[in-house]
């Protein structure tokens, strides 16, 4: 059987697997909860809180009758709220402590809703065809090539629109990014990787069966991420 060397994506993957099964699980389950947190990662909380508002805004109202995969879904706050709405979710992350989470905070009624809790790679074409995509800060530690060839493979299995986030390249961001490649990581979180909006939609123009739409920035403390969306030709 043909076996293939792995990719920067396969790599990055599995780094983001063992550090949020592992070092970095109980502030997340923290972070994503109503648990009290400092201020630092309360600005944060606020950021991501008003991030997935943002998404889920750019979906339809109604989404009955809608799959979304929800890729890299973490605690599945937003899997929750979009099968709240009627679609049909399928909730996958490569953190299995995560997806238990979300499992066991997801309400038993969800009316027309449904949701499918996975743990392996939002990759996998075996996870089907979708409506929608939301990839809500799940791409923020890959490379404006790497992300952009990420959404190229999802857009293969999606009918309408694709929302995903990047860290902006600014000035503080860029510093503390170069910075940090100075010293070891250790068990610290995998480096979120800023990228300039015109380096990205330079990238993002060769997905020629896809155009942006709507794009925004969320600021919030030491929370800054921004919005995209993709939508068929």
């Amino acid at each position: 059987m043909a076996t293939h060397a792995p990719t920067r994506y396969d790599t990055q993957r599995e780094k983001l697997a063992a550090y949020f099964d592992g070092t970095a699980q109980k502030a997340w389950i923290d972070l994503t909860s109503d648990a009290k947190v400092g201020g630092i990662r309360a600005t944060v909380r606020a950021g991501r809180d008003q991030m997935r508002g943002l998404l889920l805004n750019w979906l339809p109202d109604d989404l009955r009758r809608n799959r979304v995969l929800d890729a890299g879904c973490g605690t599945g706050a937003l899997s929750i709220d979009a099968a709240c709405r009627g679609a049909q979710v399928l909730a996958v992350d490569i953190a299995a402590g995560l997806v238990e989470i979300g499992r066991d905070r997801a309400p038993t009624f969800l009316g027309h809703g449904r949701i499918d809790w996975q743990v392996g790679d939002m990759l996998d074409p075996s996870l089907g065809e979708f409506d929608h995509v939301v990839a809500m800060d799940s791409l923020i530690h890959y490379r404006a090539e790497d992300m952009v060839a990420t959404l190229e493979r999802l857009g293969r299995r999606c009918h309408g629109s694709m929302l995903f986030t990047f860290a902006p390249h600014t000035p503080l961001l860029g510093a503390m990014h170069g910075v940090g490649k100075l010293f070891p990581r250790g068990n610290r979180s995998p480096a979120i990787v800023p990228i300039a909006e015109a380096q990205l939609c330079a990238q993002l123009a060769r997905l020629h069966e896809w155009r942006i739409g709507r794009t925004e920035r969320v600021s919030s403390g030491f929370y800054t991420s921004q919005a995209m969306e993709l939508v068929r030709r």
